[in-house]
């Protein structure tokens, strides 16, 4: 006889429940409500999306403190300081995901749209029409606004979802959780459309990824080693995005001024974020100008430079750099530290991309249309900029409203996934007696 105590787990509320079980009827629930939420009307989805937005105002104070339980555990442990940063839900934290919810419900509903439409020979009219996906699980590790954000962008494009947060945000997480479901009981959306796994035991995740009848597609966030690990184990289609390897590259016509403005964005912002620039390639013909002054504002933000050869030349007895290695042309630091090279050319400077990127995110500085527009066409990552800070690789800021993550993968989405990147198609055909001969 099977052991229940091997794979349970005892809930909040006293309930000892087998992990299995318990994941799979959350699954069972999911499918059910989004059954229902696909064909619930647009009005109905946005309504509830404000007054989701509303309730994290109101409750902000609860979810706060939630939050630092925490963050406190997580000093405790001595977790990394860039993970503790993405952890902690302040104030303003709280009031953009409120934001972005109200963004989303604004945004034009994909469900139900047509989006092309042909006649046939024999006078059949074809069509694509956008569908939901239906059940989407999410595996996240720290940010609790991923809580938020995945629940706004899954109910508006007609999805349930499976929430499954990192263990150090588990209290932050399942507060999200509770002032949406609060909200949807209240409304004509299922409450199962949005569910958070209530325990942090990692056999929940492996019971998730078991479900391949129940759910349709898992999206990761979070480090290398997770994205990794789920693809491994996931017996349904997977969104990757295993790291954010960003590079500028600063091209001989480049600005100095919007050069040290736009690298100082990229690099310390949000050191610990996906889309923090990693690598630095300066063209040869600007790297004596730009360089310099560069590198002085880099150090002066806490920046450790780690250069090619040409790059310790050019700031010998000007900057402290350490000597960059093969290694860290491959690395996310998600830290104050950058890679420095100096290229010849733009050629070369793509070149260093295709081999050492991730397929995330990279910009172009410069003042040469024609370079720019190369530099747009011919590096084949998701995100591709001229004159802009890296840090724009993000749903919000694109005008998605918010972003379920960013794939790095082509099949089906690619870069940063907004409402549409939650739909797919399907043939719509109207006839008037038409039979195949």
């Amino acid at each position: 006889m099977k052991n229940p105590f091997v794979n349970g787990v005892w809930l909040r509320k006293g309930l000892f429940v087998e992990l299995t079980s318990l994941v799979r009827g959350m699954g069972e629930r999911a499918k059910e409500a989004a059954a229902v939420l696909s064909r619930t009307a647009t009005d109905v989805k946005d309504l509830a999306l404000r007054r989701i937005a509303e309730a994290l105002r109101d409750r902000a104070s609860y979810l706060m403190e939630e939050n630092r339980r925490d963050v406190e555990k997580a000093r405790e442990a001595g977790l990394p300081a860039a993970l503790i940063d993405r952890l902690v839900m302040g104030e303003k934290t709280i009031l953009a995901m409120a934001a972005g919810l109200e963004e989303v419900a604004a945004l034009p509903d994909p469900v139900g749209r047509v989006t092309s439409m042909w006649r046939r020979p024999n006078g059949l009219i074809v069509g694509r029409m956008r569908i939901p996906l239906g059940v989407i699980g999410i595996i996240y590790e720290s940010r609790p606004n991923v809580t938020a954000d995945a629940a706004a962008l899954c109910l508006k494009s007609g999805n349930a979802v499976i929430l499954r947060g990192g263990s150090e945000a588990h209290h932050s997480n399942m507060a999200v959780g509770e002032v949406i479901r609060g909200v949807l009981k209240e409304s004509p959306i299922p409450e199962a459309a949005v569910q958070v796994v209530p325990v942090t035991d990692r056999k929940a995740v492996n019971a998730l990824l078991e479900l391949e009848d129940l759910v349709d597609l898992i999206i990761p966030r979070g480090g290398e080693e997770l994205i990794r690990a789920v693809v491994r184990a996931s017996r349904i289609p997977v969104i990757k995005h295993y790291k954010g390897v960003c590079h500028i590259f600063i091209d001989e016509s480049a600005d100095l001024d919007m050069a040290v403005r736009v690298c100082l964005n990229a690099k310390t912002q949000r050191p610990g974020v996906c889309n923090a620039m990693e690598t630095l390639l300066v063209h040869e013909g600007a790297a004596e100008r730009i360089l310099p002054p560069l590198a002085r504002a880099l150090r002066k933000a806490g920046v450790v430079i780690r250069g090619c050869e040409k790059t310790r030349r050019i700031l010998a007895g000007k900057v402290k750099v350490e000597t960059a290695r093969e290694e860290d042309w491959y690395e996310e630091y998600l830290d104050l530290i950058l890679a420095v090279r100096v290229v010849r050319d733009i050629d070369e400077a793509m070149a260093h991309i295709a081999r050492y990127g991730s397929l995330h995110t990279e910009s172009i500085l410069t003042g040469d249309y024609a370079n720019a527009q190369r530099f747009l066409n011919e590096v084949n990552s998701s995100t591709v900029l001229v004159n802009a800070s890296t840090r724009f690789s993000d749903g919000f800021e694109l005008g998605l409203g918010a972003e379920i993550g960013i794939s790095t993968t082509k099949l089906h989405a690619f870069g940063p996934m907004g409402l549409e990147e939650l739909t797919t198609t399907k043939f719509i055909i109207y006839g008037n007696g038409q039979v195949r001969t």
